[in-house]
């Protein structure tokens, strides 16, 4: 009996990524916004867990979750999905190329994943021509790199759970 709860708790905490995944995806809410600034939780999400634990997040599931994005916000579609591939792209190959995990080091390599992620999001939406706030875009990302170890050991929480 204790063996099948520990299975159940487990197989739990292993689709809380997917979870939080569709629920930001679908309550429009992949930018938490605040009083001065916001964060983009998906890019954490997905870098993260494309980073630690690859086979909780796939890229199919990231896609869909871009698309489903979009749609809520009205933006073409695919600007947000890839974004989001090439936050997990980045992830992966820093996945493979890491020797130790700590979160200095995936914090550090979280700010190039940022920066090419905003760069093909505003290339995408500066060529549907949308009106793109440069302010905003780097503002936005400050704050997002700024709550990155935040949310790095709420979801380090959550994979020891899941693993335990």
């Amino acid at each position: 009996m204790a063996y099948l709860y520990k299975q159940i708790k487990s197989k739990f905490f292993e689709f809380i990524p997917i979870l939080l995944l569709f629920f930001i995806s679908l309550n429009g809410n992949s930018i938490m916004n605040l009083k001065f600034f916001s964060v983009y939780i998906h890019y954490i999400l997905v870098y993260y867990w494309v980073l630690r634990n690859p086979a909780a997040l796939g890229y199919g599931f990231i896609f869909l979750s871009g698309i489903i994005s979009d749609v809520i916000f009205g933006l073409p579609l695919g600007v947000n999905a890839l974004s989001l591939l090439i936050i997990a792209a980045v992830a992966a190959y820093v996945r493979v190329v890491t020797v130790r995990i700590t979160l200095i080091n995936d914090w550090i390599s979280f700010i190039p994943a940022l920066l090419l992620a905003n760069f093909i999001y505003f290339l995408s939406l500066y060529y549907s021509d949308y009106s793109v706030s440069y302010l905003y875009l780097f503002k936005d990302s400050i704050f997002t790199l700024i709550f990155y170890p935040i949310l790095w050991v709420l979801f380090s929480l959550i994979l020891n759970l899941a693993r335990s």
